[in-house]
């Protein structure tokens, strides 16, 4: 597969003209409809706006909101007059916000005024406008875009989106309209001075500790990315992509947005916060052929008792990514929801997202028990994180990777970008096997490993052999290490149990014994109903939050004893 030398803006207007009147993206929840050629017309008017707003090349654009026509919109828009969107998490408070913003030097805010989220009980609004006075409290008198704010002084416009806007914001038709007094030309004349290797998307990690690292990606990075993402998916215009994933997310920004650009298909957006049984209901209604999601998504699609009442059969192929994929859950997947082709991703935000993916010709085995092996055109070692010595296949180390989706670096932050690109490799902060095919599993973060009495421990080895052990009855399970003044650290487990199984502490440990190598048998078993209050927006749990609730728990931090504990 050659790579492709292009920008996004470019690639969206040669598709227009060849794919015309074909569907390019569908919105159910807004009931909007774009074809190829709709799509373009409407950038246009948005990157107009931009312009009219003063915003020139390399100037950094926030984009605050979940997954609405006005996001997608506006990505492209900002990648067509070789400015740089800045993606923020829309589930950032005040703190957060305030850092990104002013961290990534934004000169314009475009963002929603609020979102309504949860069902029932647990229904409320998020309030975006409340949550940005609080980041600037200064910003309720903010009238002149030549004032500074006292927090955020590069920012110098905030467009809104909805029905509520602030006397110191724009509302978004006022925006769009100040475009009409841009012509074509300059329009035109602003996209000709877009090169491919000019960063097109700020990034941020989601981050452990302390504040987030920028990743900044080119539009050679990002679009070659989801290009070699279409080959392995084998996907083409007559495709349909169901994408509910968060579009600020390196998953949902490159490898729904773009690969629906990159490839010609057809995107369905079914909510603007994911749903598991409006997206069953989207896939069925629209006969989607491509289904996306982080392993959690998939669990609540199987768990809505809905995937019966549903005709699936469409469905042939997707991702499945952003964190550790059980086996029960994907054989799930390929037999209850008929994803005979499920493929499995592996890789990060500073690498566009994608090193390594399994594809439909692997074998089963493979596709189940690995990630996959490297993408096109990119290079992958096992290395030791101490010596940075390449280390032989079948032993853990470090995933160290390299190629065209490498990232420039982190802005304004060249000491953890030193330390993150070592002689053109990324450093994954990942550990992972890789067999004698070039298969890699991964089995952990670096910083995750716990050792117990002098035995290194990989978390995600040992969530591996728990599900083989308990998968009748284990729905969701995750493993930590909580500290011991005997052993160092020792094995923790927090499960979730499938409805109508009772299990105790003292059985699960009963089970693992003679089955598990000791420091691997959980000291601690924590259960829990379900995993929500530990997951980042993009479903991927927070392993640092787990331990630190466990460590409150048990009291470890006063001296807690590595005695067996159940709760």
């Amino acid at each position: 597969m050659a790579l492709i030398n292009t920008t996004v803006g470019n690639l969206l207007h040669q598709q227009a003209i060849e794919l015309k009147e074909k569907e390019a993206a569908i919105f159910v929840h807004a009931c909007r409809r774009f074809t190829w050629i709709a799509l373009d017309h409407e950038v246009n008017r948005i990157a107009k706006g931009l312009i009219g707003l003063g915003i020139k090349k390399r100037d950094h654009v926030g984009m605050w909101g979940v997954n609405q026509p006005e996001w997608l919109l506006t990505q492209l828009a900002v990648a067509r007059i070789g400015a740089v969107l800045v993606t923020i998490n829309p589930e950032w408070q005040a703190d957060e916000l305030a850092y990104a913003l002013k961290q990534s030097d934004c000169v314009l805010l475009i963002m929603i005024a609020g979102v309504i989220k949860g069902h029932g009980e647990k229904r409320f609004t998020y309030d975006y406008v409340k949550t940005l006075e609080k980041a600037s409290p200064d910003i309720i008198d903010y009238q002149d875009p030549a004032c500074r704010l006292n927090h955020l002084p590069r920012l110098r416009h905030i467009v809104v989106i909805g029905n509520r806007t602030p006397s110191y914001a724009i509302a978004w038709s006022d925006f769009v309209e100040r475009g009409q007094s841009v012509s074509n030309g300059l329009l035109a004349s602003r996209a000709e001075e877009v090169k491919p290797t000019d960063t097109v998307l700020l990034q941020y990690t989601s981050g452990t500790t302390g504040y987030p690292k920028g990743a900044m990606l080119t539009h050679y990075n990002v679009l070659n990315n989801a290009k070699c993402a279409a080959e392995n998916l084998r996907i083409g215009p007559g495709d349909r992509l169901c994408g509910p994933v968060p579009f600020y997310h390196c998953f949902g920004s490159i490898l729904v947005n773009l690969l629906g650009l990159v490839s010609g298909m057809t995107l369905v957006i079914p909510e603007p916060l994911f749903d598991a049984k409006k997206t069953l209901a989207a896939i069925e209604k629209e006969r989607c052929t491509v289904l996306h999601g982080v392993p959690s998504m998939f669990q609540s699609e199987l768990t809505a008792e809905m995937v019966a009442r549903h005709d699936l059969s469409s469905l042939r192929t997707g991702i499945m990514a952003g964190s550790h994929c059980p086996v029960p859950l994907l054989q799930a997947v390929i037999q209850q929801m008929g994803v005979k082709e499920m493929s499995v991703g592996y890789g990060l935000t500073e690498a566009s997202p994608l090193t390594h993916q399994t594809v439909a010709t692997d074998p089963l085995e493979k596709r189940l028990q690995t990630v996959g092996r490297p993408i096109q055109h990119t290079q992958a070692r096992i290395v030791d994180p101490e010596s940075h010595r390449s280390l032989v296949d079948g032993a853990v180390g470090e995933i160290w990777v390299k190629g065209f989706h490498v990232m420039q670096g982190y802005y304004k932050n060249a000491a953890d970008t030193k330390s993150t690109i070592v002689d053109g490799w990324l450093r994954t902060g990942d550990l992972g096997i890789r067999d004698r095919e070039g298969y890699l599993r991964v089995v952990g973060r670096l910083k995750e490993m716990f050792i117990v009495g002098g035995h290194n421990v990989y978390p995600a080895e040992v969530e591996k052999q728990l599900y083989r052990l308990f998968a009748a009855d284990i729905e969701s399970l995750q493993v930590v290490g909580l500290p011991d003044a005997v052993l160092q650290e020792v094995t923790a487990l927090v499960v979730q149990l499938k409805q109508g199984v009772h299990l105790t502490a003292e059985e699960i440990q009963q089970r693992c014994r003679g089955k598990m190598e000791w420091p691997k048998i959980p000291r601690y078993v924590h259960f829990v109903a379900d995993f929500s209050q530990f997951l980042t927006v993009t479903g991927k749990v927070q392993k640092y939050r787990l331990r630190d609730y466990l460590i409150e728990k048990y009291r470890l931090e006063l001296g807690g004893k590595s005695e067996s504990k159940g709760a």
